[in-house]
This record gives C-alpha cells, sequence and structure tokens, in this order.
C-alpha cells in the first residue's frame, strides 16, 4: 500500500472517531439516555456501517441531530419526560443555591 493511501486512510479512521466520540457524547446528554442506550445505538451504528462500508458521516449525518433522534428512538417517552423534569429542577436548585450563595458573600 502506498503512503498516500495509508495517509488517507489514517485520515478516514480518525474521523470516523471522531463521528463516533461526538455522537455518544451528545447522547449520553440527552434526556433518559443511560449506558445501555449509549452501547446499544454505538451497536447500532457500527454495525450498520460495518455492513455497508460507509462512513457514519455520510451514513447518519451530523453527530448531533443524529444522536437526538436515537435518543428519541430508543428512549421510552415517559423516561425522557421523567428525566427532563429531573434537570428542570435540578437546574432551579441550583440557581437559588448559587443566589443565596451571592446574598451570603460565599
Amino acid at each position: 500500500m502506498a503512503k498516500k493511501d495509508r495517509t488517507a486512510d489514517a485520515a478516514g479512521e480518525k474521523d470516523r472517531e471522531k463521528w463516533m466520540a461526538r455522537f455518544q457524547v451528545r447522547l449520553a446528554v440527552q434526556p433518559g439516555v443511560d449506558r445501555a442506550v449509549v452501547l446499544q445505538a454505538v451497536k447500532d451504528v457500527t454495525a450498520h456501517c460495518a455492513h455497508t462500508g460507509e462512513d457514519p458521516r455520510a451514513a447518519f449525518g451530523d453527530p448531533d441531530a443524529c444522536a437526538v433522534q436515537a435518543a428519541a428512538v430508543l428512549v421510552p417517552a415517559d423516561r425522557a419526560a421523567r428525566a427532563r423534569r429531573h434537570d428542570a429542577v435540578v437546574d432551579a436548585l441550583g440557581s437559588v443555591l448559587k443566589r443565596a450563595g451571592e446574598v451570603a458573600g460565599l
């Protein structure tokens, strides 16, 4: 294999790794997503790419948008809603505590 081909292969592999890393991070922060959901989504993407030979970006597009779509498919709606409510409460509590600290001079 020529040096140029190896360089192109290495660049392609690095792009795939970056796409997968971005996809996993974006998916992990979606409401209701747990480790099992991330693992299933990664398995689905990897299997598709292995089967078709496509690059993940070519097959699925933007990793952020793909993560949002995967969460919508893989996370039950009630669990996602419960997680959003929980996150809202935690954010509100954090704001109150920050404001209390500012008032108290902490």
